[in-house]
Parts: structure tokens; C-alpha cells; sequence
């Protein structure tokens, strides 16, 4: 399971109830600043933005894609390490509104990692240093450090000791 906290409602559903959970303001504010960072080009100004308005952790290096999505409600539980690409119109949740209640949990990236277009990542998840994540690809659960994972369902296709061993048969022989 996710590294989630969960949090019951009562009468109508959580979404119903958004702003109980989180201030409106917040929401509006977010809202602009992740529209701003979706189509601006400027890596750098991509990753101010999320530092200092959505208080993201982000660290040096780190390329987000553009139409990246991060959580609009609770960004500042998202952390991303060095050197690792968010690809292109990915989505990365730290909230999950239910009927029956809302989940809330930090998303940890780490460093070096790759994460193809199009995928989504749910809240509570950890993806290790050096993983790989498939375009398209639905991260439900932990990824291991240095694992090729992909698909929907999540599935590891390498593991770090498998990728290392691939890598070393596609190096070029010393002449």
C-alpha cells in the first residue's frame, strides 16, 4: 500500500468538501503559478517557480517537461531530486479525493531519474535513484532504486542489477 494518510468525510463526497481541506486562495494561487511553469520553455524559471511559490523541493538540474502537472492543491509534498526529467504532460498527485474520504502523501523522486511522458504518479509514492519510468506509465506503488519499470499496472521489466548488466553488453568492445 501507499504511504498515504487517510482522512474520513462525512455527508457528501471529499471533492465536495475541497475547501475544508485546503484554503481556496491556495488553490487560485497554484493554479496560476502551474500554468505559468506548464508552457513556459525556461527550465530554470520552471524550477524557481516551484520552489518559491509552490514550495516544492527541487533539486539542481531537474528538468521539467513542458505541460508537467504537478498536484495543485498540496505541491509542497512533492520532492524531486538532482539531475532527473519529468517528461512531457506528466501528472504527479499527492491527493486523492474518494467518496468516502481524501488521502494525502508525499511524493518522493530521487535523484537521476528518468520519468517518461504521459505518466502518472499517485500520492505516497518513492521512485529511487537511477530509476527509469516507461512513457504512459501508472506509478501505484514504490519504484526501487536504479528498476526499469512501465505500465498500467506498474511493473519492474529490469531490476538495477539487470539494467547494469544490460548497459555492459551495449558498451562498445576496447579495440
Amino acid at each position: 500500500m501507499r504511504n498515504t494518510e487517510r482522512h474520513p468525510v462525512d455527508k457528501s463526497n471529499s471533492l465536495w468538501q475541497i475547501y475544508k481541506t485546503v484554503s481556496f486562495w491556495k488553490v487560485v494561487k497554484n493554479f496560476i503559478v502551474i500554468q505559468i511553469a506548464r508552457y513556459t520553455p525556461f527550465l530554470g524559471m520552471k524550477n524557481w517557480l516551484y520552489r518559491i511559490f509552490l514550495r516544492m523541493k527541487v533539486g539542481k538540474k531537474t528538468a521539467f517537461a513542458l505541460m508537467v502537472m504537478p498536484d495543485i492543491m498540496f505541491p509542497e509534498k512533492i520532492t524531486v531530486g538532482h539531475n532527473s526529467v519529468i517528461g512531457y504532460n506528466t501528472t504527479i498527485l499527492a491527493h486523492e479525493y474518494l467518496i468516502k474520504e481524501y488521502r494525502l502523501g508525499e511524493v518522493m523522486i530521487g535523484d537521476e531519474v528518468l520519468i517518461g511522458a504521459n505518466s502518472t504518479i499517485l500520492p505516497g509514492v518513492t521512485i529511487g535513484n537511477g530509476a527509469i519510468v516507461s512513457a504512459g506509465t501508472l506509478v501505484h506503488k514504490d519504484v526501487p532504486e536504479g528498476a526499469f519499470v512501465g505500465g498500467n499496472p506498474m511493473k519492474i521489466i529490469y531490476t538495477k542489477e539487470e539494467m547494469q548488466e544490460r548497459n555492459k553488453a551495449e558498451l562498445p568492445k576496447p579495440k
